[in-house]
């Protein structure tokens, strides 16, 4: 399997103070390489009160998994808080070798100025479910933004789920996810991607600054494979209402969104997509949604509103299940998170 990502050293780095976390805490390492322009802004306040670069502001999560004796393992591991893991499980008898693993974090959420990035890297022949052990909670920022880097590698023959909690932007927060997938051809993959308007139980909808995510999807020789931006930015609509985030044809006044994405060799795309239209025309739930099949026959995208939590909920289980047993042959099992 493809080593851990490290970064060329910068030129001064010889001229800073050694750090534990040696190339990993370099700006260039954990910094987004572009920022949106409704992201970049928020960067030109000033402010005093742990900066970016400070202890704990700077979460790193380096896992690697292989086959070894039968089933996967974990065989490299990195992390530096607030982001860590739990030891990966096999509670699935129908996959013994498939290893279950939740993702967490021990500050509790995303503050202002936090700098997050997580590569995994799945070798020849591996099969895992990667999932986070509750929502994410981007809180309310005064100064600045916050990031969060998601780097997956899925080699020859793997078959990989990463189906994360929603995440939950508060009021007033300013947030950019990026995700960069680099996939074997023949490989699978299936991507989950959720978020809330905000905290709903509270009433709070769609109160936050900026919500940008970005996927990024390439063969390991660069061919792109697929490209998905999501720019929600309420009060930027020409009424100073919060149609940038509701208006029609962004989310038509609704409080969930939700994506998955399947790139797969195993079944034809229109086929993944018929099983994906069956699995969302029974979950009910005042719910709209397309399917599209990509370009090359390389998979499936699907996008989801809806106001109910649960009713998404269920409908991204659905969806993900139905895939799971297509591809597998085997029945999903139930992913416990209490």
């Amino acid at each position: 399997m493809s080593p851990l990502p490290r970064p060329p050293v910068s030129r001064d780095a010889g001229r800073r103070e050694p750090n534990a976390g040696g190339y990993r805490l370099e700006p260039a390492f954990y910094e987004p390489g572009r920022v949106p322009a409704e992201i970049r802004r928020h960067t030109e306040e000033e402010w005093r009160n742990l900066p970016v670069g400070s202890p704990g502001k700077v979460g790193i999560l380096q896992l690697g998994f292989a086959c070894n004796r039968g089933r996967t393992e974990l065989v490299q591991h990195y992390q530096k808080s607030p982001l860590q893991i739990m030891h990966p499980l096999y509670f699935n008898p129908l996959r013994p070798d498939m290893a279950y693993t939740y993702l967490m974090s021990s500050g509790g959420g995303i503050l202002q100025g936090d700098r997050l990035r997580t590569d995994l890297s799945f070798g020849p022949g591996t099969s895992a479910h990667i999932t986070t052990q509750t929502q994410t909670r981007v809180y309310r920022m005064d100064h600045d933004y916050a990031s969060a880097l998601m780097n997956i590698t899925v080699e020859e023959g793997a078959y990989v789920e990463y189906l994360p909690e929603p995440v939950v932007p508060f009021a007033a927060s300013r947030h950019y996810q990026q995700t960069s997938v680099v996939i074997d051809e023949s490989a699978t993959l299936l991507l989950g991607d959720t978020m809330y308007a905000g905290r709903l139980a509270r009433g709070e909808r769609h109160a936050y600054d900026v919500y940008a995510s970005d996927l990024e999807v390439r063969r390991p020789d660069g061919r792109l494979v697929a490209l998905d931006r999501v720019r929600l930015s309420p009060g930027a609509g020409a009424d100073g209402a919060v149609s940038g985030a509701t208006g029609l044809g962004v989310l038509a006044n609704h409080d969930v969104l939700a994506m998955l994405y399947v790139f797969t060799p195993l079944v034809p795309a229109a086929r993944l997509a018929d099983t994906l239209h069956r699995a969302l025309g029974e979950s009910g739930g005042d719910l709209i949604f397309g399917v599209s099949t990509l370009p090359g026959d390389a998979g499936v995208w699907m996008r989801l509103v809806g106001n109910d939590t649960v009713a998404v909920a269920a409908a991204n289980t659905a969806a993900a299940s139905a895939v799971h047993e297509l591809l597998t042959g085997k029945r999903a099992p139930a992913i416990r998170k209490s």
